[in-house]
């Protein structure tokens, strides 16, 4: 994990010093920066890169390589008891949660409108329609939201199926509600949010 923190920090910095606006889905998001800062769409456009850049290294070098390629050890949601790799989405959350005991100037999850995880469905109704729409158009959805009497920025991104290992994992599954998906399709999507003033 010390490896990755470093790997993300790093990433991030890099990110934010050569980020450029994402064209984004139509919204009522105002992402226009504080003085002097960065707007809330370009603060979820950095995080986003890093956060797409480490998911994909690791299921196309890590687990793809070694489940399907060189067969050493496969990637398993019973990781732990099973002695293998955790699955890219399961990495993905277990960063979120070390970030949200860290800050709580942005958060993130991984959803789908197929989750095999029914946790991982769409809540609101800002995350419903910006999955339904990155879907049908693989852009950046971005929208804004309050919750808990709280204004955010929330911005949904494309998870795209980049390995062999994400489509049949998610169609070989008893729990997926789809057994179709198909390399390069959008299979859920990262919700990244920022409150207001942060």
């Amino acid at each position: 994990m010390k490896v990755s923190n470093t790997i993300f920090a790093a990433s991030f910095a890099a990110a934010l010093a050569v980020i450029s606006a994402c064209g984004g889905a139509t919204s009522t998001a105002k992402t226009e920066p504080a003085a002097g800062g960065i707007s809330p769409q370009q603060m979820a456009d950095a995080l986003h890169a890093v956060m797409e850049s480490d998911r994909t290294v690791y299921t196309r070098n890590v687990v793809n390589r070694l489940q399907n390629t060189e067969k050493v050890i496969k990637a398993s949601e019973h990781w732990q008891d099973d002695k293998a790799l955790p699955l890219p989405a399961q990495m993905f959350r277990m960063g979120a949660e070390m970030v949200a005991e860290k800050t709580d100037a942005f958060s993130y999850s991984l959803l789908s409108l197929w989750p095999v995880n029914k946790q991982n469905a769409p809540k609101t109704d800002v995350e419903k329609a910006g999955l339904e729409a990155i879907v049908k158009e693989a852009r950046p959805y971005y929208s804004e939201e309050v919750l808990g009497g709280k204004r955010y920025f929330t911005a949904v991104y494309p998870d795209i199926a980049v390995a062999e290992a994400c489509i049949a994992c998610h169609n070989a599954h008893k729990d997926s509600p789809r057994s179709d998906f198909e390399l390069g399709e959008t299979m859920g999507g990262v919700v990244i949010r920022i409150p207001f003033g942060s």
